[in-house]
């Protein structure tokens, strides 16, 4: 279910952590209805509060275009506008079809592009493509990046039922490199897959980002465990896939298929493209 919220609070959150390339988070809406099983977002505060079932729901924030105007501008007077969107929910919902909350966040960058000095897009839907025009005329500036955890429709079904296809992400992927945008796949939480795809993200994307459970919890896998994912594996999938050492295995598998300086691991792989450190096979740092 999507509504409306009341505008009550500005667009851009500062933020830090694991986001501490950025100066700021953009949440276009609150909640998701997408609902990925294994989501972390359901775990936190934001979600735990709701009597909403995690999944049912993705308020509308309303944008007035001249007050996020002058809430950019404003930005930009205070300093560096490095902003990752989003951060708690899809800036591409269902919803979003008609509110058009993203593409008007878009048409304000867009018509001023000075005012944004990076602007990391995270989603899952192929929606992404409608604002094509939007987000070339952010040139360098911008980086997409799209989730696609697995290449195999039988465990996006099984983790995330609610997302869209497989072959919905990859069209739009190529869509979006055929019109010269910077994108990126990420393949986080990493899946069981198949063994072609390396070569698929090699071919679709410039950079690929790999994060799992153990990493990308912050809590070493715990706030995962609690969640169940572990349960959503077939026996036969969990000693190659559900692993600590997982990421690395995929990592030195992709490395047959791309460069490796396009290959990055857990935060690295989320931060401004000018602030990353690439995959390296030699260091044992869950970071590299």
């Amino acid at each position: 279910m999507a509504r409306s919220t009341k505008r009550k609070r500005r667009l851009l959150t500062r933020t830090g952590g694991y986001l501490a390339g950025y100066d700021y988070t953009l949440n276009p809406f609150v909640g998701c209805a997408y609902g990925c099983l294994y989501c972390y977002v359901q775990a936190l505060p934001i979600a735990r509060f709701r009597r909403e079932r995690w999944g049912s729901y993705a308020d509308i924030k309303p944008v007035d275009p001249e007050t996020w105007q002058n809430e950019l501008r404003g930005a930009r007077r205070r300093g560096a506008t490095r902003i990752f969107m989003s951060s708690s929910t899809d800036p591409y919902q269902p919803a979003e079809w008609r509110a058009g909350v993203t593409r008007s966040v878009l048409m304000t960058m867009a018509a001023e592009p000075s005012l944004v000095d990076f602007l990391f897009v995270q989603t899952r839907s192929p929606l992404v493509v409608r604002d094509i025009d939007l987000l070339k005329a952010l040139g360098d500036r911008v980086l997409v990046s799209v989730t696609l955890e697995t290449d195999r429709e039988d465990v996006r079904r099984r983790f995330a039922p609610h997302a869209p296809t497989v072959r919905a992400r990859i069209r739009a992927l190529e869509s979006l490199r055929a019109a010269g945008i910077p994108v990126q796949v990420a393949v986080a939480p990493l899946l069981p897959s198949s063994p072609d795809f390396p070569h698929l993200i090699a071919s679709l994307a410039d950079f690929v980002a790999i994060d799992d459970w153990f990493v990308g919890d912050g809590a070493r896998g715990t706030r995962s465990l609690a969640l169940g994912v572990d349960r959503l594996y077939l026996p036969e999938e969990r000693d190659a896939w559900f692993h600590p050492r997982a990421a690395r295995t995929f990592a030195q598998r992709l490395a047959d298929a791309m460069a490796r300086d396009r290959i990055y691991l857990h935060q690295q792989g989320f931060l401004p493209t000018n602030a990353r450190h690439p995959f390296d096979e030699g260091n044992d740092s869950p970071h590299a």
